[in-house]
């Protein structure tokens, strides 16, 4: 039990380190019961989803009776008091119901399922010669049929094999070792017609089950299906700050332009808005400049100061904390754009 707790153990771990759910997805499938007492059962059944299930059991031992003389018998000068037993097989179709799945879902990994059982079969008596004895040894003490008389009586005495239909109902309680072993305790109650027994009492007789044994799963009792999370979603903000001379059919760059037009002065202030939304948020900034004019002492700086621009228009106009914010540049050695004049600007990732 300690080498499975351990290796569960390490199973969740190993599972923790991907982020994600797993869900555990019910497959039917046959198992097999022998429980032990005082009687004897064992049990074939199927489970046909996490709730419902049938059961093919044959439980079979001995049943016991007793018949008490009341006060009128010991007045009269009765000292007898008879017991006897007999032999019975009775196999039985039952429905089980698994409570533990209905109230709190299914999880194979459950320690304690219980389930309540409900159904019948026949009941097939033999060997009731000791129920003969008691009759005759009564009937010997006083030679009055008295035991015909009272609330309890011998009328119903049965000799040979006597089959009779029963209910059954009960509770089970099972305890998981592993996927394929469990360890069963179960409580029933079998109710049959009076003359099980073979003395009259004017009510159905029971007989009370509690057993204890092994219950083996068949083949796969679930699988699992293991989802991801989703990949944490990235907001770019792109083309901060552009290029200054615009011409409208032909552009002209003057390479020491790093003024933020008034067009692209909203994409700072969504980046802004995003931060303050996402408090957790920051944002990186890097800036670039085109490697078509200029030489790389110029475009480094230009691409600097690009990228300082957005950083201090954030800090000073918007209130974001300096550190939320990185900053980089790239010159023109990194060109984000296939046409050379969309590489003037300060590129802005925001997560």
């Amino acid at each position: 039990m300690s080498l499975l707790l351990f290796l569960g153990v390490l199973s969740a771990s190993a599972q923790a380190e991907q982020k994600g759910t797993t869900e555990y997805v019910f497959q039917p499938h046959w198992y097999i019961s022998d429980l032990l007492s005082p009687t004897a059962q064992i049990g074939v059944g199927y489970n046909f989803s996490k709730v419902v299930g049938l059961r093919l059991a044959v439980n079979a031992w001995q049943s016991k009776g007793v018949i008490k003389l009341d006060d009128n018998d010991i007045a009269a000068g009765l000292e007898y008091e008879g017991k006897w037993k007999w032999n019975y097989v009775a196999p039985s179709l039952e429905f089980t119901f698994n409570l533990s799945n209905i109230v709190c879902n299914y999880n194979p990994n459950r320690l304690l399922n219980v389930y309540a059982l409900i159904g019948g079969g026949v009941n097939i008596g033999f060997k009731n010669d000791e129920a003969q004895d008691v009759e005759k040894q009564i009937a010997a003490y006083q030679n009055t049929n008295w035991y015909y008389d009272g609330k309890q009586n011998m009328r119903y005495l049965w000799n040979g094999t006597e089959v009779r239909p029963f209910g059954k109902a009960g509770l089970l309680f099972d305890f998981r070792v592993s996927d394929k072993v469990s360890i069963n305790i179960e409580g029933n109650a079998n109710t049959l017609s009076d003359k099980y027994n073979s003395k009259k009492a004017g009510n159905w007789d029971w007989y009370f089950n509690a057993l204890a044994g092994l219950k083996i799963n068949l083949g796969k009792t679930y699988t699992t299906k293991f989802t991801p999370d989703p990949e944490p979603e990235i907001r770019y903000v792109e083309k901060v700050v552009e290029k200054v001379v615009e011409v409208p059919a032909k552009v002209e760059v003057k390479p020491n332009s790093f003024k933020v037009r008034e067009t692209e002065a909203e994409k700072i202030k969504d980046i802004a808005d995003y931060l303050k939304q996402n408090p957790n948020a920051k944002v990186e900034v890097t800036g670039y400049a085109d490697a078509g004019t200029g030489n790389n002492r110029i475009n480094d700086r230009l691409a600097k100061q690009r990228a300082d621009v957005v950083v201090k228009a954030l800090i000073n106009e918007y209130n974001i904390s300096a550190n939320r914010i990185s900053f980089d540049s790239k010159g023109s050695r990194v060109q984000p754009f296939a046409e050379n004049d969309l590489n003037r600007v300060t590129i802005c990732i925001a997560e």
